[in-house]
């Protein structure tokens, strides 16, 4: 069962009376508790919660000094990949459904009722001019009727949502529109150009919400079928040229986020592009320390970087560049105190009784030598360091480690050639030599 969590939130009063937002979640069972929080460009704030009942139905009160703007709620957990936005305006109860297979449906809130009537209007559009790409394109007047009516429709929601928080929604999401015929490279290629035209970087209720983060990955990758980095490149830099006028603050959580999501996927190569165009000099110029740490620490520590020198002993001396006669080397940075450690060093060593040619380092990251002294007398054939004050010691940050086991394999000449994600991946890549 999961533990469903709502992160809810809010912004400036318009009225005095009290209204609701409430909901139903499908199916009861895997729903417990609504969490309100306030929304803001930096974060969200929390203001309430409601347990659900056995139909899981919830309902929370927002009282006289509610603000009126963007609400988030979040339905699982990690909250930040499990979330979605709703509108407030202070003078409407909000009411919605939702499941996990059909998401959120607004059945009270003209705002929502309306920013949803406005993407499915526009997917119905933008699937005609997906279709009339597929089919050859090349009938004019077809072109002609078909924009005629992407632009009739984004007037038309305009219109309605005047004077409505959720205008800013739909005008920020107006999409190119070609006033003459153009064939599918042209398209495609003004498509990129104008992409973010309309959106206004600036503008706090958009940052209270998602969509322009929405909008920015949705474009990196999402916009072309080709996934290779020359492609992500290009898209990068549109993104940067279209904020590069904005607020470092602005920017950089923007950048950052592309920049976490290369680190997910494992492509270095991009990652450290978004760093070293952009996102360091950023941190830089605001003195942003953690972050430009994290940026450099994670670039030499990248598949294809030689690992950061150090001194695995003291007593005989011993650094990792000395190390010599192997072809491959495994840096394990473990705990005695890390049951996920205890688990796996005895599988690394059965794998490395069978692999010639590799040598194991496994340094240990500890309070004290206690309970490590006694533990490394079970793997005589690992090399063993110790680094005292665990999270504390320098190497955390140098190898950017975040948490035990950490693995990196390296060549003879201590270069990374892969960082495996744990013993399952560390298996894998031996297993493919």
């Amino acid at each position: 069962m999961k533990n469903i969590i709502f992160i809810l939130s809010m912004i400036p009063v318009l009225g005095f009376s009290q209204h609701n937002i409430s909901g139903t979640f499908s199916p009861a069972e895997d729903y417990t508790y609504a969490f309100l929080y306030e929304a803001t460009p930096d974060g969200a704030n929390y203001v309430n919660r409601a347990q659900l009942d056995s139909l899981g139905n919830f309902s929370l009160s927002l009282d006289d000094n509610a603000k009126a703007g963007i609400y988030k709620i979040v339905y699982a957990i990690p909250p930040e990949e499990n979330n979605f936005d709703l509108v407030y305006n202070g003078k409407e109860d909000v009411n919605f459904t939702f499941s996990l297979d059909e998401g959120v449906n607004f059945t009270e809130s003209s705002e929502n009722k309306l920013w949803d009537s406005y993407l499915n209007s526009m997917d119905i559009v933008n699937q005609t001019i997906s279709n009339f790409y597929t089919k050859g394109g090349t009938d004019k007047e077809a072109f002609n009727s078909i924009f005629k009516t992407l632009k009739d429709t984004q007037q038309s929601y305009e219109d309605l949502a005047k004077g409505k928080l959720v205008e800013a929604f739909i005008k920020a999401n107006k999409p190119y529109m070609p006033s003459v015929y153009e064939d599918l490279p042209t398209y495609s290629k003004n498509l990129k150009a104008n992409f973010f035209k309309n959106i206004d970087f600036n503008n706090t209720f958009l940052q209270s919400s998602s969509l322009i983060t929405d909008r920015v990955t949705g474009f990196v990758f999402g916009m072309s079928a080709n996934t290779d980095n020359k492609t992500y490149k290009s898209h990068v830099d549109i993104v940067a040229n279209a904020i590069k006028a904005l607020e470092s603050k602005v920017q950089s959580p923007l950048l950052e986020l592309l920049w976490q999501e290369f680190k997910r996927r494992e492509n270095h190569d991009m990652a450290n592009y978004i760093s070293d165009n952009y996102l360091l000099t950023i941190a830089k110029s605001t003195e942003n320390k953690i972050l430009e740490q994290q940026l450099k620490s994670y670039k030499n520590t990248s598949v294809g970087a030689i690992a950061p020198d150090f001194k695995i002993q003291t007593a005989p001396s011993l650094k990792l560049s000395e190390l010599k006669g192997d072809k491959y080397y495994v840096l394990i940075f473990w705990s005695s105190g890390c049951g996920h450690c205890l688990n796996e060093l005895p599988k690394v060593k059965t794998l490395f009784d069978n692999v010639s040619g590799t040598k194991v380092i496994a340094y240990g990251l500890e309070n004290d030598n206690i309970a490590w002294s006694e533990e490394i007398k079970k793997y005589p054939d690992f090399i063993h360091g110790i680094g005292l004050g665990k999270w504390e010691n320098p190497l955390v940050q140098t190898f950017a480690i975040a948490a035990t086991p950490t693995y990196f394999v390296l060549d003879a000449n201590k270069k990374i050639i892969a960082k495996p994600y744990d013993f399952e991946g560390l298996e894998k890549f031996f297993s493919a030599e």
